[in-house]
């Protein structure tokens, strides 16, 4: 997240889509009214993180999701207030997700009775950046390990020094820690009405996949960057990305394009891991793909699973 404007924001989102969760349970029009409102604000959330995401990360596939989910969440919050009531099941996952998130974004390091706690987000980093390195020397490879420029945090920045002299630093920080995804499914699990016993299962499925794979992505962009093994195109690449450091080419090759391109075939692969064990998570995907194409899919057909329609006004929920 780009500041405290952006973590007040966030948080203000989480706390609609909960008061318009609590009022549906209540009242379900005054819920459909109060969701729609907090799919309004959550447009406007991703339209704020648009400019960090495009031109202070360079990143071309976060900046160009961040801006296309301004539109789907006006749409969201448009067909729930018409009446699709199935979205309030999405609706309670956003609420999850950000409970999930926002304590590792927002909560400080604290001192109570004299013990120094340290921020959630600083455990994970320094987690994340451990077994990072562990892996890095399992192939082969040991960079030194310094204080991170951003964070401050003690070993979580990897330093690499080129034959001829060049040192280049590759930083764990809270995006590298696969959070996000791990919030998304968290978020996703949590909203639908399952047995507790199949949810555990399905968090087992996402979770432990989620945290491999990303270490293996932040060991792919290190060592790659680190050692400048996709220094290919330089020109081209610095163009695209409005760069002009020549030894950031790989770095962008590696984690703009290649990681962030295979992170969506994971997502999708995992998301149907997933949807077997807890099928009543098909709600949320039909939901989404209406979102996007406009057009009706029944799944549970397509994948052979059935799923009871009925609950509370909200179909296999």
């Amino acid at each position: 997240m780009p500041g405290p404007l952006t973590d007040a924001f966030a948080w203000l989102v989480v706390a609609a889509f909960g008061a318009g969760v609590i009022l549906g349970g209540r009242n379900r029009d005054a819920g459909r009214v109060a969701t729609a409102g907090a799919w309004g604000l959550f447009g406007a959330f991703w339209l704020s993180l648009f400019p960090h995401f495009a031109f202070v990360q360079k990143s071309y596939v976060e900046g160009v999701l961040s801006l296309a989910a301004v539109p789907a969440c006006l749409y969201a919050g448009a067909l729930l207030y018409r009446g699709r009531d199935t979205l309030f099941v999405l609706s309670r996952a956003v609420a999850v997700m950000g409970l999930v998130y926002l304590p590792f974004e927002t909560i400080p390091a604290l001192v109570v009775a004299g013990v120094h706690l340290p921020a959630p987000r600083q455990v994970l980093i320094q987690t994340v950046a451990a077994q990072t390195e562990a892996l890095m020397n399992l192939l082969g490879y040991h960079p030194e390990t310094i204080p991170g420029p951003q964070t401050g945090y003690e070993d979580t920045t990897f330093l690499f020094v080129t034959e001829s002299g060049h040192r280049l630093t590759f930083e764990i920080v809270l995006a590298c820690t696969g959070l996000g995804s791990v919030a998304i499914f968290a978020g996703l699990i949590g909203a639908v009405r399952a047995p507790l016993r199949r949810k555990l299962r399905a968090l087992a499925i996402a979770v432990p996949t989620i945290w491999g794979l990303n270490l293996l992505r932040t060991t792919f962009i290190g060592v790659v960057f680190g050692k400048q093994y996709l220094h290919v195109y330089p020109e081209l690449v610095l163009f695209l990305f409005g760069a002009e450091d020549p030894y950031r080419v790989s770095f962008f090759l590696s984690d703009r394009v290649i990681s962030q391109v295979l992170a969506v075939f994971a997502l999708v692969g995992i998301t149907y891991a997933v949807v077997r064990v807890l099928p009543e998570l098909l709600t949320v995907v039909e939901d989404v793909l209406y979102l996007l194409t406009r057009e009706e899919y029944d799944l549970r057909d397509a994948l052979g699973v059935s799923v009871p329609r009925a609950d509370g006004g909200e179909r296999a929920e």
